[in-house]
C-alpha cells in the first residue's frame, strides 16, 4: 500500500521514528528504511536490539499505531500514487482479481483504505496481524491467493516498493515480482534483491502484466 499504491511521503518512516524517539529508542535512516515493509513490531524489537536495549514492542507499536492513524486521517498530503486507482479497474475489468498486502495492521489498512474511498476498489486486502509470519515470508500473498481463488502461484504477480515485497513474492513463487522505483527504494536499492522486473510508474507495471 504505502509507497506503491498510496501516496506516502515517507510518513510511515517519520512516525516509526517519532515513536521510536518518544522511547528514547536511538535509531538510523538506514536501519529504518531498509526495515520499509516489514510488520512494525518486528521493525520495533530490531531497532531494540540493536541497541541493545529493553523496551515495550506492545507500547511502542500502540505509539507508532496512533501516530499513523492520526497521519492516514489528516495529513492533506496522503493520496493514492497517480493511475493505482485506474489500475486496479483496468485489471478487475480483465478478470484479474486485485488484492493489497501490507506491513501495517488491520485499523491503519482500513483508515487507508477510508481515506481513499477504497472500500470496494480491489478484491481483497490482507494486513500483517492476519497471519502467522509478515514479510519476507510469503503468508501474506498467499493468504491474498486463497481469498481471491488462485491456486497456481504462477499466476500471480506480486508488486511493491521494498525488499522485503520482493522477497515475499519470490518465497510464494510468483511468476511476476515486480519492484517500483518510486516508494521508499530507489532501482538502485532493490536491484540486489530476487524480482522479474523493475517499473518506474504503476503505468509500467500495467504493461508488464498486460504483455504476458
Amino acid at each position: 500500500m504505502a509507497g506503491t499504491t498510496v501516496y506516502d511521503p515517507d510518513g510511515v518512516g517519520r512516525c516509526l521514528k517519532s515513536a521510536l524517539t518518544n522511547a528514547g529508542v536511538p535509531w538510523t535512516h538506514e536501519e529504518v528504511n531498509g526495515m520499509m515493509g516489514i510488520p512494525k513490531p518486528v521493525v520495533i524489537k530490531a531497532c531494540l536490539d540493536n541497541a541493545e536495549m529493553e523496551g515495550d514492542v506492545s507500547a511502542i507499536h500502540e505509539d507508532f499505531r496512533a501516530r499513523m492513524l492520526h497521519y492516514y486521517a489528516t495529513d492533506p498530503e496522503v493520496r493514492e500514487i497517480e493511475g493505482a486507482r485506474a489500475t486496479f479497474d483496468r485489471l478487475r475489468a480483465r478478470g484479474t482479481k486485485v488484492a493489497l498486502d501490507t506491513g501495517f495492521d488491520r485499523s491503519i489498512v482500513d483508515a487507508i483504505l477510508a481515506r481513499l474511498g477504497w472500500q470496494d476498489a480491489v478484491d481483497f486486502t490482507v494486513a500483517s496481524d492476519e497471519v502467522p509470519r509478515g514479510r519476507p515470508y510469503p503468508d501474506l500473498a498467499l493468504k491474498a491467493m486463497t481469498a481471491c481463488g488462485v491456486e497456481d502461484s504462477g499466476r500471480v504477480a506480486k508488486i511493491g516498493d521494498t525488499p522485503s515485497d520482493l522477497e515475499e513474492g519470490t518465497a510464494a513463487h510468483c511468476a511476476l515480482v515486480i519492484g517500483v522505483t518510486y516508494g521508499t527504494h530507489t532501482r538502485d536499492q532493490l536491484l540486489p534483491f530476487p524480482h522479474t522486473h523493475l517499473a518506474d510508474s504503476i503505468h509500467q507495471v500495467l504493461e508488464i502484466i498486460e504483455s504476458l
